[in-house]
């Protein structure tokens, strides 16, 4: 593994695996999330959030799985915009590196560098008073009304905004991110338009809809 991440490939290869990884986990998110603004007062989406909360594999398992893919993608992304910072010195010298590349692809160290703090305010908001009331107060979750917590936070116009701004940030990063993890994973054929109108619905669908959760919660209570 270490012998992998030496060579550029390596690396840009290891950088779309975790990109997929953390891509499949945000749509899995999104469903989920999505049912809390369900004409069913919660029911189905508590019950989603139970399983989640509590279920060993998900909490031992798959959990922290997310949290090392979450490390790693980042790390790996700052490595590779060090490493690239020089090829571009002698790229730009000699082309106009904003007639070659697109505003997402060379701000992509910024729009993750945004993601990256809004992902700290989220866990702060959702994750961590999880954690509290389950492992340090001791307090059961069979009943809980995860909804409750939910509408409470997007109360807050200021946090809805943070929500809003961070996911129009994460749009812009998917536009470049997905489409680039195809291409280092050798996605290069009859199927790359097909692909790259996948990974733009998905990358304006996703966070579009997350944007469309914390207004519907907003303005709905």
């Amino acid at each position: 593994m270490s012998g992998l991440l030496k060579s550029s490939i390596g690396r840009k290869y290891a950088m779309a695996l975790s990109a997929f990884f953390l891509m499949f986990f945000l749509l899995q998110h999104f469903v989920i999330n999505v049912t809390s603004i369900f004409p069913d007062n919660g029911e189905v989406f508590n019950q989603l959030s139970y399983f989640m909360g509590t279920n060993p594999l998900v909490q031992y398992v798959l959990q922290p799985v997310l949290l090392f893919g979450v490390i790693f993608h980042f790390v790996m992304g700052f490595i590779l915009e060090l490493k690239n910072k020089k090829a571009r010195k002698v790229t730009y010298a000699k082309n106009n590196g904003g007639a070659n590349s697109t505003w997402m692809s060379r701000n992509m160290i910024y729009s993750g560098i945004a993601i990256l703090a809004f992902m700290v305010f989220h866990f702060n908001d959702f994750w961590v008073p999880e954690i509290v009331d389950k492992f340090i107060e001791g307090n059961s979750q069979e009943g809980k009304d995860y909804l409750h917590h939910v509408q409470e936070m997007f109360q807050n116009p200021i946090r809805v905004a943070v929500y809003v701004i961070a996911f129009v940030f994460l749009a812009l990063h998917l536009l470049h991110g997905f489409n680039s993890a195809f291409q280092s994973v050798g996605a290069n054929n009859k199927y790359t338009k097909g692909l790259k109108l996948f990974s733009q619905i998905y990358a304006i669908g996703v966070p579009v809809g997350f944007i469309i959760i914390a207004l519907v919660h907003f303005f709905n209570h």
